[in-house]
C-alpha cells in the first residue's frame, strides 16, 4: 500500500474542499459578468474593458495579446496586439472598427490559419471560387513589424497578390 489511512483522509478532504470551491457551470457563481454598454449602445466585453485599463497606465507599445501564426517546421510565429493610438493597435481597432470577443475571435484566426492578403497580413476567405475575403488583418506598424495595425471585417473579391483558388 502506497498511502497510509491519515494520508488518504487529508487527500479526500482537499478533493471535497476544492469541490466546493469550483463553481458548478450554470451557477450564478459560475455566470460570467455581464458587459458594460458602450456610448454606441454595444456591449463592451470584459477583455475590451481590461484592455482599456492596461492602455490607460501603459504607453503605445504595450503588448496586450500575442496571436500565433502555424508554421510547417519549428516553433509557430507570433503577431502582437499593441495599445497603439487611434491610427494602429488596439485603440484603432476599438475607435473605428468595434472591439469585441467576435472580433479577438476573427483575427486569431486570419492570423492563424488565414491566408496572405498581399497587403502585408492574412485575411480569410469565403469557401467559392472566386474568393471573396471575409475578414482581413494588416500588419506592420511603428511600434514593430510583427504587429497587428488593424483588422476588419470585408466582403469584396480577394486583391491582386492573394492566394489564387
Amino acid at each position: 500500500m502506497l498511502f497510509g489511512t491519515p494520508v488518504k483522509a487529508a487527500l479526500s478532504a482537499a478533493a471535497v474542499a476544492s469541490a466546493l470551491l469550483i463553481p458548478a457551470a450554470g451557477t450564478a457563481s459560475a455566470a460570467p459578468a455581464s458587459g458594460s454598454t458602450s456610448g454606441s449602445g454595444a456591449t463592451v466585453s470584459a477583455a475590451a474593458s481590461s484592455f482599456d485599463a492596461k492602455c490607460r497606465s501603459h504607453s503605445r507599445t504595450y503588448v496586450l495579446k500575442k496571436y500565433y501564426r502555424r508554421v510547417p517546421v519549428g516553433p509557430p510565429t507570433f503577431y502582437t496586439l499593441r495599445c497603439g493610438t487611434s491610427t494602429w493597435g488596439w485603440k484603432h481597432i476599438k475607435l473605428r472598427h468595434g472591439w469585441n470577443s467576435s472580433m479577438d475571435r476573427k483575427i486569431s484566426a486570419a492570423i492563424g490559419s488565414g491566408d496572405p492578403n498581399g497587403r502585408g497580413g492574412y485575411s480569410t476567405y469565403a469557401n467559392q471560387c472566386p474568393r471573396i475575403e471575409k475578414f482581413r488583418t494588416i500588419l506592420g506598424t511603428p511600434g514593430g513589424n510583427n504587429d497587428l495595425l488593424t483588422a476588419y471585417k470585408v466582403d469584396q473579391p480577394a486583391v491582386a497578390g492573394a492566394v489564387a483558388c
